[in-house]
Formats: structure tokens, sequence, C-alpha cells
């Protein structure tokens, strides 16, 4: 018999994961509405992966997923949305009856972010930096916000490169492995690595580049006080950027709305999110 707490337990988990401010958003959104749960970081390995997230999911609880564990936690699922077919990644895990249910919030998170900063100017070719589960969801979202754009995603290693332009071939979104000198614009680019975790990170891409690509708009999915390094850079420059705060707190909300079915109060976790930003 399946025994589960009265207070739900939610988490984040992922290696690292204490920069994280998913327990800041998340708490303040159920403190707003008087929910019984609390959400945790929990760091932990690719080995004890799996058994943790089916211990805190069969115990009623939910999950958030991030690096480096998104591609696995696809496998791990009874019932896998359409978004993790399509990506082969997941962030978000729930219990749906007896089966561990799961979806990829970012890829709506990503396609909202990206087209708020793109405006009118249409994404004709993406650069995506990286090639793990958030670079999986940004060249999905890419290609069902502009269908038929071009999607080139660079990687410092030239295998994961191919390997991710094979997985898009199968999952139907055309993606190119290219190294960053070959290519000569793009009206997207999105950093879908952790470089810019560490305040010391240098940007993934330095000014000439950028300059040189001349992109309408330029999102880093890491997020940091003051914004990262990359987001500094393009905007001396002029271009359109933002980090990752928005796509944090729009996958939040959509991964609050799975786990509760109630509607997430965004305000509220948008402040949170501001909040510790500023602190």
């Amino acid at each position: 018999m399946r025994i589960r707490a009265t207070t739900r337990l939610l988490a984040v988990v992922g290696d690292p994961v204490g920069h994280s401010l998913s327990p800041a958003m998340h708490n303040a959104a159920i403190a707003a509405l008087g929910l019984d749960a609390a959400y945790l970081a929990l760091r932990t390995s690719r080995e004890a992966f799996p058994e943790l997230a089916r211990a805190l999911v069969g115990a009623g609880g939910g999950l958030n997923v991030t690096i480096p564990f998104k591609r696995a936690a696809a496998g791990l699922l009874d019932r896998p949305s359409e978004s993790v077919r399509r990506s082969g990644a997941c962030n978000t895990l729930w219990a749906d009856d007896t089966a561990l249910a799961g979806d990829n919030t970012d890829v709506s998170a990503v396609r909202t972010v990206a087209s708020g900063l793109a405006g009118p100017h249409p994404v004709r070719r993406a650069l995506v930096l990286g090639t793990g589960g958030s670079a999986r969801a940004v060249a999905v979202a890419v290609a069902d916000g502009w269908p038929g754009a071009e999607i080139a995603v660079v990687s410092r290693d030239g295998g994961r490169a191919a390997d991710f332009a094979a997985w898009g071939k199968e999952a139907g979104v055309g993606v190119t492995g290219v190294g960053i000198g070959e290519v000569s614009s793009a009206d997207l680019i999105v950093n879908a690595t952790p470089l810019g975790l560490d305040q010391g990170d240098p940007p993934p891409i330095d000014a000439a580049t950028l300059r040189r690509l001349a992109p309408a708009a330029v999102l880093d999915l890491v997020y940091a006080r003051g914004g990262t390094a990359l987001v500094r850079v393009a905007r001396e420059i002029g271009i359109a950027a933002a980090d990752g705060r928005g796509v944090l707190v729009a996958q939040g909300a959509a991964s609050f709305e799975r786990w509760f079915g109630v509607p997430a109060p965004v305000t509220v976790m948008r402040a949170a999110v501001e909040d510790a930003l500023r602190g």
C-alpha cells in the first residue's frame, strides 16, 4: 500500500542546483494560495536520480528537473507529453493515477520569451549554444514559433553536435551542427549552456562575434544578479537581450499548474524571482 504524506513535497533536482531560484518562486506561490506543500532544491547524482524521482513523485509530490538530468527524466515516464516526445527531454514530473507523467514546460516558456524579445523581426536563422536537454527544448520552441527557420547548434564537442543534429532529424526539427566561425548571421541566439552560472564566467559569445552575427535578439537561459555577462555585452552593443528569469517564471507557472490543477499566481512568482535577484 502506498502511503502519502499530508504535506506535498516538491523539488527541483539537478547538479548543480544551489543557484536555483525555483524554491523561492514556488514557495511564494504556495504561500499565496495557502497550499499545504513545500518546495526544496535537491542535489543528486546521475545514479541516484531515477530512484529519487520515483520516490518523491510516488509519495504524492512533484519534481522539476534541471542540468544534467532532463534527458534521463524523459526516459522514466509512463505518460510523456507531446513536448517530451518531441524534445526527448523532461523538466516537470508528477503522478497521474499510478503512472509517472511528465512535460517539458521549457518549450512553451522559451517560445513565449523569445517571441517577445524578437518582436516583429522574423527568425529565419537561430543559433543555439549547447546540446543538452535545454537546447533541445529551444530547438523545438524555435521550430514551432518560426516554421521553416534554420537552426544551427554550436558545441565544443563535435560528436555531441552531430548527435544533436541526428536527434533533430528524428524529431522533425531541422538542426545543423556548426562551428561558431561557420555562422555568418543569426536572427536569434540562445545560450543553453551553464556558462554564466559562476560570476567569473566569460560570455559564451564575445562582443566581436555578436557584432558580426548581428542578431535581433539574444536569450540567455542562465539568470544572475545584475544579468549575465552575455546579456550585458549584447545590450552594450544595442541588441535586445534577456537572461533566463522570464523563462524560469513561465516554465515554473506551467509546472505549478500541472501539480496543483489551479492557475499559478504568476505575479507573485515573478516578484519572488526579482526580489531574490536583487538580494
